[in-house]
C-alpha cells in the first residue's frame, strides 16, 4: 500500500509505502511502483494494468503509529464474561491500539511455565500483538518464567487488588533482584496497604473508596519501590500512577511511569454521576491532583500512557462501594480521548505519539515498533483530527458495554494497521468495491508474542 500524503504527528506531509510487514519508505513524495493506477470511487487505487500496489488519499489526516498498551487485563483464562483474547483485540484495533500487554492475575495466575503456556496459547485469537507479563506470588516459579517470552515481571502488586497478589517487601526485593540478573523490566503496583485509612470504612458513598487507599498510600509505596529497585539495578516501570507526588519520586529517582486515561480526566468530583463505574485501584484523586498529573503529562514528566483496561460486567459494578469490584473498561477510549485533548489545544499529536507509541517502544525493547519511520513494522492508525464525536458504551467493543467515559468526546481510528495488514476500518474508510458499507470491518486475528517475535528474527539475522 501507497498512503498519500498523510499529517505526521509532528506536522510533516509525507506519503508512506507499506510493503509486507514494514514500512519501507517515508519521503515528500513517493512514486507508484509499477504500471500506471486508476483511482476507483472510493479513493483507494487498484492496478488494472500490471501494478499490485494499492494507494491511498491521506490528504487531511492523521497517520500515528499504533499505541502500545502497556497494561491492560485481558480477564482470560478465568473470567471471559467480563472479556477474552478476541474481544481484547478488536476493542484495541477499534480504538487505534496495535500491542496490548496483558498482567498476570488472571484464573490460574501467570505465574509458572503451565499457566503462561496456557495464556499463550488463549493470545493467539488476539486481532493485534500482545505482551504477557508473569507474576510474582508466594508460589511463582521464576526459573519457568523467565525461561518464557515475558514482555516484563508484573505487575508486581505491593498491595491487594484484583486476583489478590499483594506480597511482602522482602519477596519484591527477591523479585525484583533476580529479574534485574536477567535483563527484565519490572513493573510496580505502587500502594502501601498499612496507610489506608480505616476510618473511610464508616462511609458508603461513592468517594469512599478514594478517601480509603488514600494518595499518601500511592507515595509512599512508590518511594519504598523505587529504593528496592535502585539497590538490585533494576528497571522500575510504576503502573498507573494517579498522584503528581508519586509521578515525582518516580521521576527524581530515574524510574519511568504510566498514567491511566481515567487519572488523567476524571477526577474525585465525578463519583457522584459515576457511582462504583469509578471504583478502581489506585482510586480517583481530587480535581486539583488531576490538574497536576495533567501537567505532568504535557510536560514530560510522565513516560507513557497506559489504560489499566480492566473490564467488569455492569452487573457486577452493581453493587455497594465495598462490594463492587475495582476497575474499567479503557483500551479504545485511550487514544480518542487523547486525540480530542489535542484538539482542544490541550497538549501535541507530538507528544501523544510519545506516550503511547514512541516511549513504550523504548521502554520495553521494541525496536520494530513505535514510529513511522522506515524498517518499523508498519503498525499504523489513520484519523480525521476533525472527526469528534461523542463516546457511548454501547456502540464499544468491549465485553463490559459500558464506559466511565460516556458522552466525552473522542476522536476514533478511520483505519488501524497491524503489520501491514488491516485489522479495523470504520464505515467508508478507504472502502473497496463488493464490501459493505453498512458495518465496520475487522480482519482476522494476526497477533504474535511482540518479544518472541523480536527474539526469532533476531536468531535470523544472525544465522544470515
Amino acid at each position: 500500500m501507497l498512503i498519500r500524503n498523510a499529517t505526521l504527528a509532528d506536522g510533516r506531509r509525507r506519503d508512506v509505502r507499506v510493503a509486507g510487514e514494514r514500512i519501507e519508505a517515508v519521503a515528500r513524495r513517493l512514486p507508484v511502483t509499477g504500471e500506471e493506477a486508476n483511482e476507483d470511487r472510493t479513493g483507494t487505487k487498484s492496478d488494472r494494468t500490471g501494478s499490485s500496489e494499492k494507494t491511498l488519499d491521506a490528504t487531511g489526516k492523521l497517520l500515528l503509529p499504533g499505541m502500545i498498551d502497556a497494561h491492560v487485563h485481558a480477564r482470560e483464562p478465568g473470567f471471559p464474561h467480563k472479556g477474552s483474547w478476541t474481544t481484547l483485540g478488536r476493542t484495541a484495533a477499534a480504538g487505534g491500539v496495535t500491542t496490548v500487554v496483558d498482567q498476570p492475575n488472571t484464573d490460574p495466575p501467570t505465574v509458572d511455565g503451565a499457566s503462561f503456556d496456557r495464556k499463550a496459547t488463549l493470545a493467539e485469537r488476539c486481532l493485534v500483538d500482545y505482551g504477557i507479563n508473569g507474576g510474582v506470588t508466594p508460589e511463582w516459579r521464576s526459573g519457568e518464567l523467565f525461561d518464557r517470552p515475558l514482555f516484563a515481571l508484573g505487575e508486581v502488586f505491593l498491595a491487594d487488588s484484583t486476583g489478590e497478589m499483594g506480597i511482602e517487601s522482602d519477596l519484591f526485593e527477591d523479585a525484583v533482584r533476580e529479574a534485574s540478573e536477567r535483563g527484565i523490566a519490572v513493573t510496580v503496583h505502587a500502594e502501601d496497604a498499612s496507610l489506608f485509612s480505616e476510618e473511610a470504612r464508616e462511609r458508603t458513598d461513592a468517594d469512599a473508596w478514594s478517601a480509603f487507599r488514600s494518595a499518601e498510600a500511592e507515595r509512599a509505596a512508590i518511594e519504598q519501590a523505587c529504593a528496592v529497585g535502585e539497590r538490585c539495578g533494576a528497571q522500575l516501570h510504576v503502573a498507573h500512577t494517579s498522584t503528581p507526588e508519586g509521578i515525582d519520586v518516580a521521576s527524581e529517582q530515574g524510574m519511568t511511569c504510566e498514567v491511566t486515561p481515567h487519572h488523567l480526566f476524571l477526577s474525585r468530583a465525578d463519583l457522584e454521576d459515576l457511582g462504583t463505574e469509578g471504583r478502581m485501584n489506585p482510586p480517583l484523586r481530587s480535581e486539583a491532583r488531576r490538574k497536576e498529573v495533567f501537567e505532568r503529562v504535557v510536560d514530560g514528566t510522565v513516560d507513557i500512557v497506559a489504560t489499566d483496561h480492566a473490564p467488569h460486567t455492569r452487573a457486577e459494578k452493581d453493587a455497594g462501594i465495598w462490594d463492587a469490584p475495582s476497575g474499567v473498561p479503557g483500551v479504545e477510549t485511550a487514544l480518542p480521548l487523547l486525540l480530542a485533548a489535542a484538539r482542544r489545544g490541550e497538549l501535541s499529536y507530538e507528544r501523544i505519539r510519545d506516550l503511547t507509541a514512541a516511549n513504550p517502544a523504548a521502554i520495553f525493547d521494541l525496536p520494530r515498533k513505535g514510529r513511522v519511520e522506515s524498517g518499523k513494522d508498519a503498525d499504523l492508525v489513520c484519523v480525521d483530527p476533525d472527526g469528534e464525536e461523542e463516546i457511548r458504551g454501547q456502540t464499544l467493543h468491549s465485553s463490559a458495554g459500558w464506559t466511565p467515559f460516556e458522552g466525552s468526546e473522542g476522536v476514533f481510528p478511520e483505519w488501524t494497521m497491524v503489520r501491514g495488514q488491516v485489522v479495523y476500518k470504520r464505515t467508508g474508510a478507504g472502502q473497496e468495491d463488493g464490501e459493505d458499507a453498512s458495518n465496520e470491518c475487522f480482519g482476522d486475528p494476526i497477533g504474535e508474542n511482540v518479544h518472541s517475535a523480536s527474539k526469532a528474527t533476531e536468531e535470523r539475522r544472525s544465522i544470515e
